[in-house]
């Protein structure tokens, strides 16, 4: 498996780049979509195109992208001994975090299609900030490896 692995790195590197790009995209798009569906008028015709639009990004680009992302992660990350390295731990330790939040993002979509409106637009606006810092730290972690 390794030897398979080995002669398709480039291409598993670059998939997993290409979904890690999809998965981003759709967290930060999520939480506007929240502030944009929290500001139509209950019941309104407009909350349920939000609702519809939510629910697709979810479906459509979340859902598939982490599973991809995590799957050729964990490939590449065992092809290249990253389990023993502590810039690859720390790693690991923002992945679970923003696919944790992406599990919120996920849950809070089902609340506001219930009407359930917990936060405020400019709580939501500051949560839409967790995947921009995350990313960046990953991002540092993966190319200058500081440990």
């Amino acid at each position: 498996m390794t030897e398979i692995l080995s002669v398709l790195y480039i291409w598993l590197k670059s998939a997993h780049v290409i979904f890690v790009i999809f998965w981003m995209a759709g967290l930060f798009m999520i939480p506007r979509f929240f502030v944009y569906h929290q500001e139509s008028a209950e019941g309104s015709e407009e909350v349920a195109k939000w609702v519809d639009r939510e629910s697709k990004l979810i479906k459509i680009i979340l859902n598939p992208s982490i599973i991809v992302v995590w799957v050729l992660g964990l490939l590449l990350a065992y092809n290249i001994g990253a389990m023993a390295q502590g810039w690859f731990h720390a790693k690991l330790l923002f992945v679970l975090g923003l696919s944790a939040y992406h599990g919120w993002t996920v849950s809070y979509a089902k609340k506001l299609a219930r009407g359930e409106r917990r936060l405020t637009g400019k709580q939501l606006r500051l949560l839409n900030e967790v995947p921009g810092i995350a990313s960046a730290i990953i991002v540092i972690l993966v190319i200058a490896k500081p440990f």
